[in-house]
C-alpha cells in the first residue's frame, strides 16, 4: 500500500490470520458469525481484523493450530 494510507487501514498482518489461529472458532449465531475463544467475544468480521482496528495493532494472542496426528487421524476415520 502506499505509504501515505494510515496504519488503521492497512489490515492485519500478514501474520496474523484467524483461519490459522487455535483460538478462532465460528459461532452459531448468524449475526456475530466468528468468535475468538482466547478473548471471549463474538464478531462479524474476524476477530484479527476487529483487534487491528480497535487497538491499532496486530492481534497479540495469535498461536498457530498445531497440525498433529490426532486431527490426520480423524479425517482418515471420517473417510472410511
Amino acid at each position: 500500500m502506499p505509504p501515505n494510507i494510515p496504519t488503521y487501514f492497512k489490515g492485519p498482518s500478514p501474520a496474523v490470520n484467524c483461519w490459522q489461529c487455535r483460538h478462532f472458532a465460528t459461532s452459531w449465531d448468524p449475526a456475530l458469525p466468528y468468535s475468538c475463544k482466547l478473548l471471549g467475544f463474538k464478531s462479524r468480521m474476524l476477530p484479527c481484523m476487529q483487534v487491528q482496528q480497535l487497538d491499532g495493532r496486530a492481534c497479540q494472542g495469535f498461536e498457530p493450530k498445531v497440525a498433529g496426528a490426532a486431527g490426520a487421524a480423524k479425517v482418515s476415520a471420517n473417510r472410511q
